[in-house]
């Protein structure tokens, strides 16, 4: 029998939500987590359900809507989306889309040495999923190599993640100065919207499509040479930089349209089509230089410079990223702020197998709005200057929702501290790695503890159909 009440981050194998059998986490996140899951009754093959860590989500609400416009084939399909409603009341927003099988761009690079020509092929198909959701009213909002899969079976690229995403006629759900997303990949004109010192009133940066495209540049030239293309926020001075001058196996068709992406000016970027028809142009009459790999499994003998090969990225050695990741992990637990994600669950036996207990440390893809912080598989090489600056400064009083101490000033959690007539809930992060959706006081990272809301058995937040989306 089924508990009355359980986890959303950490549910017990076979667990049903809706149609659905839970069958293993393959991601978790800041707000929410994807299982890989089978229909519960009628036979069906494996999909990616993604369920929300907060009662009442909007985000869910806005990706089904985003997602439900979108078709496209290197973006995942839709199938599925509604609320589940525990026996104990407690709703929780879901989706299940297309399960890709496979690994993120950046991953896939390091295992398959791809060449030119080849990443010149995903661009260009990253490009037209751009495309797609550009014409659909859509922003992406946090194109990242982490939030691209790489599918096993026929090396088709997805786009994925679109839980950050936004469309005209979208409600705002993130505080300024920046919607959600991944500092490294900002593009200037968001890094030139901020001012410092930030004063009241603050208005947020809205994204278009020159930011996913400049992201998408981003993503390239990380894909390519392994490091980012700017040591800080880049500058209106700073000339785009050539992958090439880093990865001399780097034929010049691919520099140049990085660079392009790159670009300070948006008019030079173009559109998401025009870049996707300049990539596939490329890929089609780039000569023999294209189809040498860019990386080498170790660094040969020395050749000369203009010959020689790139070894691939270095990553992380594997315990500090696990250690990097654990903490990831809880922050992505304690984003609920609420004390039930931390306790054991009533009626759980504990012998009780979970669907996360293969899955610690790692993103499945399409996870939430702004996860990469939480997420990246790839440590990060360097970091924009305002990042601490940018993670918003603690608010003079609390946030609507925000549990406030007792009569005898104290949290009702032990985790929760009081601060400025509000609780809140210190994480084990970095203030490199503290973003947009925490704040700062006194030097360290700290979000608010909000309380649960029980929603209204009338009226949920998502039905399943509400945005058209297909059966």
């Amino acid at each position: 029998m089924q508990p009355a009440h359980l986890n959303p981050a950490r549910l017990p194998l076979g667990t049903r939500v809706g149609p659905w059998r839970v069958l293993e986490r393959r991601g978790l996140g800041t707000y929410g987590a994807v299982y890989r899951a089978i229909g519960a009754q009628a036979p069906s093959g494996p999909v990616a359900l993604k369920l929300a860590l907060h009662p009442r989500d909007e985000r869910f609400a806005r990706e089904v809507e985003l997602l439900s416009r979108i078709r496209h084939p290197h973006v995942p399909r839709l199938l599925d989306h509604g609320v589940w409603q525990q026996p104990s009341g407690l709703a929780t927003p879901y989706l299940a889309m297309e399960l890709v099988d496979g690994a993120s761009l950046y991953e896939w690079a390091l295992k398959q040495r791809p060449s030119s020509r080849r990443v010149l092929h995903v661009l260009a198909s990253l490009a037209r999923a751009l495309e797609a959701t550009h014409s659909a009213g859509g922003v992406h909002r946090d194109v990242k190599g982490d939030n691209t899969l790489v599918r096993e079976a026929d090396g088709r690229v997805f786009l994925t993640d679109f839980g950050a995403g936004h469309f005209i006629g979208a409600a705002t759900l993130t505080q300024p100065p920046f919607p959600p997303g991944t500092p490294p990949y900002r593009s200037p004109e968001a890094w030139r919207s901020v001012r410092l010192p930030m004063r009241e009133p603050i208005v947020p940066y809205a994204p278009g499509p020159a930011d996913d495209v400049f992201a998408l540049g981003v993503t390239a030239f990380r894909l390519v040479t392994g490091e980012y293309p700017f040591p800080s926020p880049p500058q209106e001075e700073a000339g785009a930089p050539f992958a090439r001058a880093l990865t001399p196996r780097c034929c010049l068709e691919l520099s140049e349209l990085t660079a392009r992406m790159l670009s300070t000016n948006p008019e030079v970027r173009g559109s998401a089509r025009e870049l996707a028809e300049a990539l596939e142009d490329a890929a089609h009459h780039a000569g023999p230089e294209a189809d040498v790999p860019l990386f080498v499994q170790q660094t040969p003998r020395p050749v000369e410079a203009s010959a020689a090969p790139r070894p691939l990225p270095r990553r992380a050695p594997e315990r500090a990223r696990r250690g990097w990741l654990t903490a990831a992990s809880l922050a992505g637990a304690l984003a609920l702020g609420a004390g039930w994600m931390l306790r054991a669950h009533p009626g759980e036996e504990p012998e009780q197998v979970h669907a996360s207990v293969a899955e610690d440390a790692k993103d499945g893809g399409a996870v939430a709005a702004g996860d990469s912080a939480l997420s990246a598989q790839v440590p990060l090489t360097s970091v924009p200057f305002a990042w601490s600056t940018i993670a918003v400064d603690l608010p003079p009083r609390p946030l609507p929702g925000q549990r406030r101490p007792g009569a005898n000033g104290r949290c009702p959690r032990k985790l929760q501290v009081p601060i400025n007539g509000g609780c809140w809930v210190k994480l084990p992060l970095d203030l490199r790695d503290c973003g947009e959706d925490y704040y700062v006081y006194k030097g360290e990272c700290y979000m608010p503890a909000i309380s649960p809301e029980r929603p209204s058995t009338s009226s949920p937040a998502i039905h399943a159909g509400d945005a058209g989306a297909p059966p």
